[in-house]
């Protein structure tokens, strides 16, 4: 066989070696990520030919317990700030079927609440009242005229409301969305960010 013309074999078979064990040596590194790299590419086919579920079609576990008339006070709020509230000095939950607490009084008469839960919390200091129920179509209209009649400001989101005020150390928060109504009237105690987090816990 000819040789090719300059080529020097003591260098060419050295280096052909330590090639082999470089290749050799990144494949070898390359073997635990062998299971993540098939994992992530039969997610990637599941995802692409699996039949998306529409936006309006997700329930969040606090909407499905409310649907079956199941849900209590734990299903109602986010791990987070359960333990928050919980974790607080001198801390006493309550769990009742009772009217919706609010300084607006009219209020649960007027829309007729079907009360699934009602989280009475009580702690060194203050106290937190969360009220979840289910209300007719007209209640959102019905609402935000009587809370804006009290003082509340109210905001539309979509097809939702929400309607607060402070009163000295109370703070209420009315979320109404769908058929459910959110009422919480917190007294010396005040959660960061309380009522977003539960609206988003039972809405998503």
């Amino acid at each position: 066989m000819a040789r090719i013309g300059g080529r020097n074999s003591w260098i060419a078979v050295p280096v052909g070696v330590i090639c082999a064990v470089i290749v050799g040596a990144l494949v070898w590194l390359s073997l635990p990520m062998l299971p993540v790299t098939v994992a992530w590419v039969g997610d990637t086919l599941r995802g692409a030919t699996a039949a998306q579920t529409p936006p309006e079609d997700r329930e969040t576990p606090a909407q499905r317990a409310a649907a079956d008339g199941a849900i209590d006070c734990r299903t109602l709020y986010p791990d987070d700030l359960w333990n928050e509230l919980t974790w607080r000095a001198g801390s006493l939950l309550g769990q009742s079927v009772d009217a919706p607490a609010t300084e607006v009084t009219a209020l649960a008469d007027a829309l007729s609440p079907q009360v699934l839960v009602r989280c009475d919390w009580r702690a060194d200091g203050g106290s937190i009242v969360t009220t979840l129920s289910r209300v007719s179509a007209e209640a959102r209209t019905i609402a935000d005229a009587a809370l804006r009649a009290h003082g509340f400001a109210c905001t539309a989101d979509g097809e939702g409301l929400v309607c607060t005020r402070t009163h000295g150390d109370v703070v209420e928060e009315h979320t109404l969305r769908g058929d459910l109504w959110l009422a919480t009237a917190e007294e010396g105690w005040h959660p960061e960010d309380y009522g977003k987090r539960l609206d988003r816990n039972v809405w998503g």
